[in-house]
């Protein structure tokens, strides 16, 4: 449900009783999982229901990077929004932003501050 963007049926289970914070075999979150596969919608339903924005997979990977690497701007947002660190995990957000000459995201991630 969270790969395929599901929205309404991932909000069914979660408040039915499913752990908003499952994880795969590899730690892989439904926000990652539904970030991952560019799903702001999924996404944000599930932090909604108090998701993790900021849990790392098995590998050190946060939701928030996994969506700069597939350049999912919506999605990027949305973690954004909810308060996600752009400096957690590795690489972190702003190092994909960088590694991927994606200044649009990297805007984001980190907006410039008033003087």
């Amino acid at each position: 449900m969270a790969r395929e963007g599901d929205a309404a049926s991932l909000a069914s289970y979660v408040d039915a009783g499913v752990p908003v914070d499952l994880t795969n075999e590899k730690g892989d979150t439904l926000v990652m999982l539904a970030a991952y596969h560019g799903h702001a919608d999924a996404v944000r339903v599930l932090l909604e229901r108090g998701a993790d924005v900021d849990r790392l997979n098995d590998r050190g990977q946060s939701p928030i990077a996994g969506a700069v690497f597939k350049g999912e701007e919506a999605v990027v947002r949305a973690l954004v929004e909810s308060g996600a660190d752009p400096r957690a995990g590795h690489p972190t957000a702003v190092d994909a932003a960088v590694m991927f000459e994606r200044p649009d995201l990297l805007a984001l991630l980190e907006p410039p501050t008033a003087p």
